[in-house]
């Protein structure tokens, strides 16, 4: 693709966009059931190319993370189609008065929700991705350009065509939707400089996607998706309740950015809560890495998957079957571990003191922070918004699992009766 071609095809979602702000809800619903059936017509097609890139990615020795993460099922397609019919329940976000005032001079003034424009998306190896944010730009009235990884090409042309035949069928724009063929790196980065018809960036993928996105987007971007996110054992937890909590934080889904790196335990609960959780973790073929304290605790037992943890154990995003466990000898020294090694991206405690939750909640500054929960949970659709565009970061704007709202901005209307202005 040459840069006049990228332009062009920006050109062309710019100008649809016009058209879709001002769909009414209903039409906006319906194009979405459409999307609907036709995913579900065409899901052996859908897996026959996501083997394609499956095959690809191996070829490439891309790790069990990248797999985990490009892979669909009948299941994972069963979860898509499930993710648009919540879309398509949820109100439309567009039209909702935020403030309708009379001000001094009888005028009326209205604060609205209006769409974004054109929202641009960046991402790896996800190709669910693709139904999730555009079903959610179809219902937020923006239109939508992706950019997918090179290894998921082949499933990504595959659900962006039957979208855009989908717009056709419909009777409308097929610009709606558009996806970037080509797998140029070069063009991602001329992607990132039109900011003339691209509203906000989003990025979705690892630690080098979202900070080359900071540093080389000149439309707005969301900081996000790095995800180092720890759980606190409090002495006053009940182990039989932390324990399944803990496991399902690392074990569901151990490639996804909520998944559990770092278990923090207070020393007083250590010798009790510590081999139980080892057993549970080994027999889930997790890889444990423990400090000092946690490995002579441990070390009896002679498990083949627990080693001495190193210093880079600490901040770090596994993505994988690995955890590293500290012991604390505080819940002082638990949150000042995690202010130094967390991301801000999703963070918990297990305990039952009141005092010793209010403690961590107050002090812990994170977008989402789970009390006696799976640090899973973090999720736009397990909080109700349909699906997510992205998980954020940002202190400034949208914080935490972003979904339709978050894809509006909002005008003032000012209506008078000829009213003029005298200073």
């Amino acid at each position: 693709m040459k840069k006049q071609d990228l332009i062009n095809l920006t050109k062309k979602t710019h100008k649809a966009s016009r058209t879709l702000s001002n769909f009414s809800s209903d039409d906006k619903n319906k194009l979405l059931k459409l999307i609907h059936v036709n995913i579900y017509k065409n899901r052996n097609n859908i897996l026959k190319n996501n083997k394609i890139d499956i095959r690809n990615s191996k070829d490439m020795n891309k790790d069990f993370a990248f797999i985990d993460r490009l892979t669909l099922t009948e299941h994972k397609i069963e979860l898509m189609l499930n993710g648009i019919e919540n879309i398509i329940s949820l109100n439309d976000p567009v039209g909702k008065i935020i403030e309708d005032k009379i001000l001094d001079n009888e005028m009326n003034l209205k604060k609205i929700t209006v769409p974004l424009g054109v929202i641009g998306v960046i991402y790896e190896s996800r190709p669910d991705i693709t139904t999730d944010i555009s079903s959610l730009c179809i219902k937020s009235g923006n239109a939508v350009i992706l950019k997918g990884g090179k290894e998921s090409i082949n499933t990504n042309l595959c659900l962006t065509s039957i979208i855009k035949q989908s717009l056709k069928e419909f009777g409308t724009d097929d610009n709606f939707v558009n996806l970037i063929e080509s797998t140029d790196r070069k063009i991602t980065k001329e992607f990132l400089q039109l900011n003339e018809y691209i509203d906000l960036m989003i990025p979705r993928g690892g630690k080098s996607l979202v900070k080359m996105v900071e540093k080389e987007a000149k439309m707005p971007s969301i900081t996000g998706g790095i995800g180092v996110t720890h759980i606190y054992i409090d002495p006053s937890a009940d182990i039989y309740k932390a324990i399944p909590v803990v496991l399902n934080s690392k074990v569901s889904k151990p490639s996804v950015c909520n998944a559990l790196d770092t278990l923090l335990i207070h020393s007083k609960i250590l010798p009790t809560f510590l081999p139980l959780m080892i057993k549970s973790l080994s027999e889930s073929n997790v890889e444990i890495r423990c400090d000092t304290k946690s490995y002579n605790e441990i070390k009896k037992y002679n498990y083949n998957n627990v080693l001495k943890s190193s210093k880079s154990d600490w901040g770090k995003e596994f993505l994988d079957l690995i955890i590293s466990i500290k012991c604390v000898y505080s819940i002082e020294e638990a949150i000042s571990h995690i202010y130094d090694y967390g991301s801000g991206h999703t963070d918990g405690i297990i305990a039952e003191s009141k005092n010793s939750i209010k403690t961590f909640v107050n002090n812990i500054d994170s977008a989402a922070i789970m009390v006696n929960a799976s640090t899973q949970f973090n999720d736009g659709g397990e909080f109700g918004l349909g699906a997510e565009v992205a998980i954020s970061t940002n202190k400034y704007g949208a914080r935490g699992p972003m979904g339709l709202e978050n894809l509006c901005s909002y005008k003032w209307i000012l209506t008078g009766k000829g009213n003029i202005r005298i200073r």
